[in-house]
């Protein structure tokens, strides 16, 4: 089996890193920031707290933030290549902020359509301030997809949504990475469903590299939705889907069938999360582990704890050996949805500026 990591390619971004596992021809113009090469952290802390083997592969740190940095560079590199002009995507953040900042990379314009009052503050100022054109609607995401399908219809403009294959053919990567890094696939793999694009990715990764002999195993997939919008899960559309994970509030995934696929084949799950777990798990992971994330990359970590800890989880780690592997993708970073913690500050009042007093505001 292959494990050796080719470090010289790393910080390339993932066209060139993985270029013969891309559609793409060396006559391909590679839109990239750098994207990719991504950290995957060993946590012993949420290791301890599980007795499991625990890795989480940190998307926050992509060059806008989130994963979405993985497929764009290559749909909009593909976009380009083809001729396109503008881009169009419908968002809840994530992909908007990625979109922006590869068309403007790229020297082409961006088309945002995103709902109205349901966009995380920190998403909505990357994609203005990368430039893009900006349309608030009145309805949800799947609202939005369903104009961005309409409008690309024309021609005009490049869909770089999820439902591009291109888009799903650079998410890939992140399964390659694992592999590199780890010398093998891991056990399980948890990772949050808003879209299911993602686990659709990581699924086709996994398959490839172990078809091309990189890995020795397939990992079983598990994903999590939120309670409030969970469409997979009950395998029903949720009309009007409610969440505090913002990045993963869809009620009509694009890639539903993919993603089902996925965990069947895998012999894998889904399951769903509570809001309340999704924020618990996100201050347990900051302040255990030191790794900060939106909620919607909570819902992972709030899913593992339920494998462990719940009689009502879809997929049950109790009988699974402590030396297993399990990796845990976290999305994005948690500065593009801080509302919520912001909210849970307490106004910070002023002491005098001696020894004493500060020892006493911190309880020494």
């Amino acid at each position: 089996m292959h494990t050796e990591r080719t470090t010289s390619k790393f910080g390339r971004g993932v066209i060139e890193h993985y270029r013969e596992y891309l559609p793409v021809a060396e006559s391909t113009a590679v839109i990239s920031l750098s994207e990719g090469d991504t950290p995957l952290v060993f946590c012993p802390q949420l290791s301890k707290r599980v007795g499991r083997v625990v890795f989480v592969k940190n998307e926050g740190v992509n060059p806008t933030g989130s994963f979405k940095d993985r497929g764009m560079t290559l749909a909009v590199s593909k976009a380009k290549e083809r001729g396109a002009t503008a881009l169009i995507c419908a968002s809840t953040g994530n992909t908007s902020a990625s979109a922006a900042a590869y068309a403007a990379r790229a020297g082409i314009s961006c088309v945002v359509i995103l709902p109205a009052g349901k966009i995380a503050t920190g998403k909505l100022l990357q994609a203005f301030a990368y430039g893009a054109k900006i349309v608030a609607i009145d309805g949800n995401f799947d609202d939005a997809l369903r104009l961005v399908r309409e409008l690309g219809e024309a021609g005009d403009l490049a869909i770089v949504n999820s439902i591009n294959p291109d888009r799903i053919a650079g998410q890939k990567t992140a399964a390659f990475e694992i592999v590199d890094v780890l010398g093998d696939a891991p056990d399980f793999h948890l990772l949050p469903v808003g879209n299911a694009g993602n686990i659709t990715a990581y699924w086709a990764g996994y398959r490839e590299y172990h078809a091309l002999g990189r890995s020795t195993k397939l990992p079983a997939m598990i994903g999590f939705q939120a309670a409030g919008a969970a469409p997979i899960f009950y395998n029903r559309i949720v009309e009007q889907p409610e969440t505090v994970a913002s990045a993963i509030r869809i009620g009509n995934p694009a890639s539903w069938k993919q993603a089902r696929a996925a965990i069947n084949e895998s012999h894998g799950a889904i399951d769903v999360v509570s809001d309340e777990e999704i924020l618990a798990a996100q201050t347990w992971l900051a302040q255990h582990e030191g790794i900060f994330v939106e909620p919607a990359s909570a819902a992972s970590v709030a899913g593992l704890f339920k494998c462990c800890d719940s009689k009502d989880a879809a997929y049950s780690f109790q009988k699974i050996q402590g030396q297993s592997r399990i990796v845990c993708t976290v999305t994005g970073h948690g500065l593009k949805d801080p509302d919520v913690i912001i909210g849970q500050m307490k106004e910070l009042k002023s002491v005098p500026a001696t020894v004493n007093d500060v020892r006493r505001a911190v309880g020494l």
